[in-house]
C-alpha cells in the first residue's frame, strides 16, 4: 500500500482538500476586504428630495450669457431638461412658450438645461421652437447629475423660496402644468 494515501477511516485528511479549503479562505478573505475597502460612502438618493432646496445651477447659455438660478429667488421657477434630438422635448416646448407668456405676471421663469446632445443648433431649434427662456449648456452633464435626471424631458417646479416642490418626467400637459405651477407660485 502507498504511504502517501491515507487509509479510508484514518482521520487524516486529504492534502489537496486542505489546500483548497486554504485557498478558499485566502480568496474569501481577500474579497472581504476588497468589498470594504471600496464600499461607498453613504448612499446618494436616486432624486433631489420635494420639500428640499434645489441644487445650484450655473453656467453658460446657448447664447453665451451667464445665468445663474440663484438670480430667480422669489420668483417660480420650472427647470426643464430637455434636448432638441429628443421627440417628447420638441412636443413640450410649445406647451412651455405658451405658459411662459401666460404665466409672466406670476413672475414665472423657465430655465432650460440642454441636456444629452450637442450645443450645435441647439440654439437655432430653441428660437425657433419660441423657447425664449434660457438654456444651460450642461457639459460633462454635471447639472443632470445633481438633479439626478433619469429621461428627457424632465422637469422641476421651485417655488419662490428655491424649494422644489414637483418632479415631472415626461412631456407635461396643459391640466398637469397648471397644478404643478399653482403650488409654486403661491403668493402671486
Amino acid at each position: 500500500m502507498n504511504r502517501s494515501s491515507p487509509r479510508p477511516g484514518s482521520g487524516r485528511p486529504d492534502r489537496r482538500i486542505a489546500g483548497l479549503v486554504g485557498i478558499a479562505a485566502v480568496t474569501t478573505l481577500a474579497v472581504v476586504a476588497i468589498v470594504v475597502a471600496t464600499r461607498p460612502g453613504p448612499a446618494v438618493p436616486d432624486t433631489i428630495a420635494k420639500g428640499q432646496p434645489v441644487p445650484a445651477i450655473a453656467g453658460s447659455a446657448l447664447d453665451g450669457t451667464q445665468v445663474d438660478l440663484a438670480a430667480y429667488r422669489g420668483r417660480p421657477v420650472v427647470i426643464n431638461f430637455w434636448g432638441p434630438s429628443c421627440p417628447p422635448c420638441v412636443t413640450e416646448l410649445p406647451l412651455l412658450a405658451t405658459k411662459a407668456t401666460a404665466h409672466a405676471a406670476d413672475g414665472i421663469a423657465i430655465l432650460g438645461v440642454l441636456t444629452d446632445d450637442p450645443v450645435d443648433g441647439a440654439a437655432a431649434f430653441a428660437t425657433a421652437h419660441e423657447a425664449t427662456w434660457p438654456t444651460v449648456v450642461d457639459p460633462g452633464a454635471a447639472i443632470k447629475k445633481a438633479y439626478h435626471v433619469v429621461g428627457r424631458p424632465q422637469s422641476f417646479f421651485v417655488d419662490r423660496a428655491g424649494i422644489l416642490r414637483s418632479i415631472a418626467i415626461g412631456p407635461l400637459n396643459d391640466a398637469d402644468f397648471e397644478a404643478r405651477f399653482a403650488a409654486i407660485a403661491g403668493g402671486s
